[in-house]
């Protein structure tokens, strides 16, 4: 009988309003070899990260079974620019458990998109005004690109838009 491999992944991030002043992200990831959660709260309005926590409860990483010391690294990180190259830095002087970093990342790039909620409600309702509508999002926040299936490369949303350079 051959060896037939199996591999499933998912992975969640959501927002939520803490208070007027803070946003709590949470990204949840868990395959057939990982169980984690991350969890960093923002303060509003200069998306400054205040709070990081997580726990890996599965893992076949021993780098990541301990990542205490590595959340408090991002404590004053601010949402924007240039962050996941600081995230990374941060993160890879405590750890090299890469899953953090990426669920880090997540987290961020959630709470850029929670602010995109107000704008969908304009969305039109008509071809091709939508799809030159998200198409328009998409250039004016670059960082859109490439963060869900409908923004990905090959989606004819994105066409002819270049893909934004990695600054890592």
């Amino acid at each position: 009988m051959p060896l037939t491999l199996s591999f499933t992944r998912n992975r969640s991030t959501s927002v939520e309003q803490v208070d007027a002043q803070t946003l709590r992200s949470i990204c949840r990831l868990q395959d057939t070899l990982t169980d984690a959660t991350v969890t960093i709260e923002v303060k509003l309005p200069d998306l400054e990260i205040i709070a990081a926590k997580g726990r890996f409860k599965r893992t076949c990483r021993e780098e990541c079974s301990d990542i205490a010391a590595a959340l408090p690294k991002v404590i004053g990180v601010r949402i924007g620019s240039g962050m996941l190259k600081i995230i990374r830095g941060l993160i890879g002087e405590a750890t090299s458990c890469r899953e953090l970093a990426f669920m880090i990342e997540e987290c961020c790039h959630g709470v850029i998109l929670a602010f995109t909620k107000d704008t969908l409600v304009a969305v039109p309702e008509t071809e091709p005004e939508k799809t030159e509508f998200f198409a328009q999002m998409v250039k004016d926040n670059i960082r859109l690109y490439n963060r869900c299936a409908a923004f990905s490369a090959g989606s004819r949303i994105v066409e002819g838009i270049e893909p934004p350079k990695p600054t890592d």
